[in-house]
Parts: C-alpha cells; sequence; structure tokens
C-alpha cells in the first residue's frame, strides 16, 4: 500500500530541523497498530505514537499520504480467539485516522461513505480514492468515493465495472487511477471521476506491485518485471521470496523496497518465522546485468539488505512513503 504525501518541515526527535525528503511508513504486526518513519538517508528509524483505533490488530487497511499528513482508512480486525482459532473482531470498517507530523498526533477523520476491507486506495491530484474491497459482511462491493483532505468530505464517485471475490489494489500511472484485482487480467481505469471507470485487458503479471518514478514493476515467479502497458521486461530474479508470503513491497526513490513478511507454514515445517528484514533494489537502468555475487550497480540494480527496529516482531507490513 503506498502514497506520496506534499512537502512540509518535519523535526527529528532531537528537535534538529530535517530537509524535505521522502520517508518509508511501515505498520509492523507485532506490537499491534504501531507505525514507524524510515529515513533512507541517515539509515534512522522513527517510532510514532500508537494508532489509538479501538480496533487489535488493524489489517486489510489503505494507506496513503497527502495534505501533510499520513491517512489510514479501513480496514478490519486481524486478531483470532486463542481458544477457537476463529476471526474475532470487525471484518472492515469506514473509519479514517491522520497523522500530523507537526504536531505527532493521530486525529480521527470524517468516515467513508461505506465500510470496507481489501480495497483500493490511492491519491489523485491530492485527493483520496477509494474503490472496491469487502463490507463488513465479507461480500464484494463496486462502490467508490473520494476525499477531499482541505474539507474533510467524502463523496461518491461512479462505481466500479464489476467486482470479483478477491482483494484489490489501486496504483495510479500516468494521472490516472488503475484498479488491479488478483486473479483478473483486466484493470479498470478511472479516466474521470465525473466518467467512471473503463475496463482494459492489459493482462498484466499478478503479484506484488510498486511504482517507481512512474513506472510499474511487478514480482511474478520469482523475477520482478517492469510492466508497461502492453508488454514487459525482466528487471531481475526475485527467488528468495518465493517462500515468503505477507510483505509489502512499494517504490521509494529510485529503489524498490520489499518488506517484512512471514516465512511459513509449509508442509515439512509448521512453525511460522515472522521477518523483520528489509531489501532494497535499486533501478538504474532498463537493462539489469547479473554480476557475480550481486548486480551490476552501474548498469542496473543492487540489492541491499537491513532491519526495520521495532519493540516487538515484524511480519506483514502495509506501507506508504511520505515526503517531510
Amino acid at each position: 500500500m503506498s502514497g506520496l504525501i506534499e512537502a512540509l518541515s518535519y523535526s527529528k526527535p532531537d528537535g534538529r530541523s530535517a530537509q524535505q525528503r521522502d520517508f518509508l511508513c511501515v505498520c509492523a504486526f507485532d506490537p499491534e497498530n504501531l507505525w514507524q518513519l524510515y529515513d533512507p538517508l541517515e539509515d534512522l528509524w522513527i517510532s510514532l505514537p500508537v494508532l489509538p483505533s479501538k480496533i487489535r490488530q488493524l489489517a486489510n487497511f489503505g494507506v496513503v499520504s497527502t495534505a501533510g499528513k499520513l491517512f489510514v482508512l479501513g480496514g478490519g480486525s486481524d486478531a483470532v480467539d486463542p481458544l477457537t482459532g476463529d476471526h474475532d473482531g470487525i471484518f472492515a470498517t469506514n473509519e479514517v485516522w491522520s497523522y500530523d507530523p507537526i504536531t505527532r498526533q493521530w486525529t480521527p477523520r470524517a468516515s467513508m461513505l461505506v465500510p470496507r476491507a481489501m480495497f483500493a486506495c490511492c491519491v489523485l491530484d491530492g485527493k483520496i480514492v477509494v474503490a472496491g474491497g469487502f463490507t463488513s459482511c465479507r461480500e464484494s462491493i463496486s462502490k467508490s468515493e473520494i476525499y477531499d483532505p482541505e474539507t474533510d468530505e467524502w463523496v461518491s464517485i461512479p462505481d466500479l465495472y464489476h467486482t470479483h471475490n478477491t482483494a484489490c489494489s489501486g496504483v495510479v500511472i500516468g494521472g490516472k487511477v488503475h484498479v488491479l484485482h488478483k486473479g483478473l487480467s483486466t484493470v479498470q481505469v478511472l479516466d474521470d471521476v465525473d466518467l467512471g471507470w473503463t475496463v482494459r485487458d492489459y493482462s498484466w503479471l499478478q503479484g506484488p506491485v510498486a511504482v517507481v518514478q512512474g513506472a510499474l514493476y511487478v514480482m511474478s515467479d520469482g523475477l520482478i518485471f517492469k510492466q508497461e502497458i502492453e508488454a514487459r521486461k525482466v528487471l531481475v530474479s526475485a527467488s528468495e521470496f518465493r517462500r515468503r508470503i505477507g510483505f509489502a513491497m512499494i517504490g521509494l526513490g529510485d529503489d524498490i523496497y520489499v518488506i517484512g513478511g512471514v516465512i511459513g507454514p509449509e508442509y515439512y515445517n509448521w512453525d511460522i518465522l515472522k521477518l523483520s528484514d528489509v531489501n532494497v533494489l535499486t533501478i538504474g537502468s532498463d537493462r539489469p546485468v547479473l554480476a557475480p555475487g550481486g548486480f551490476d550497480d552501474e548498469s542496473c540494480a543492487l540489492y541491499r539488505k537491513f532491519w526495520f527496529s521495532t519493540p516487538g516482531n515484524g511480519a506483514t507490513l502495509p506501507c506508504g512513503v511520505c515526503k517531510l
């Protein structure tokens, strides 16, 4: 999940001013509802106040940033009853929270018109567009709406052309919102908020996506592809992520970040390993060249790895990009 925030001043914990630049915003699974900012220039993690939602282990929400704030929208509880193993909590909500890095406070904002989880969420011209997903009754929906952070108001826009029984995600490419459903080759494109959506069969690859400098990248079948409208090209191998599920993938600057997730349970091992490592792929060229021990960073890409810092464990990680 990703978004772009407008530039604003930000002070470090010691009170010193920092130049405006991009930060990575990450939500850890454990402890629940804890967000952190990562400064890639200084290799520094900053913990935010815990999101004060009453929903335990908030998951499947949307996260974007605009108007100088980080927004967390919808989603529901991922908590499980330890005695029965049943889902324990609300599946979808319409609540919206914003975080102001100047006051360092979370604030409830106007609720969405429709409770939803596992939905598409993007920023278009400074406003937040949400579409699709599932209701609190776990029914797929086509409802779409748009939020103006200046007026704190939601307004309905034309529904998606169709729904699907899988989660959807959204990306902005070429100034238009694109909604992708897992398992479908078609993409729904918002050409105009008044005219609505069109369906286009691009036959894009399935898998986690990230947008870097306006271009779409997809991880699929152990490879990372640069996905163009009607063509694709292999960028680099990503075979080390084949066993990993529930990770976040997002573009930041010229980099693709692959963050956290879990390994397991598997047929031969029922243990679940929660991961807190962060892998970074720097995009340098359209023609990657594999070099011994890594990638030639003069021609294409360079993987590097580090870890995010939380008082607890990493795992499934929604994230966004902020310019602070």
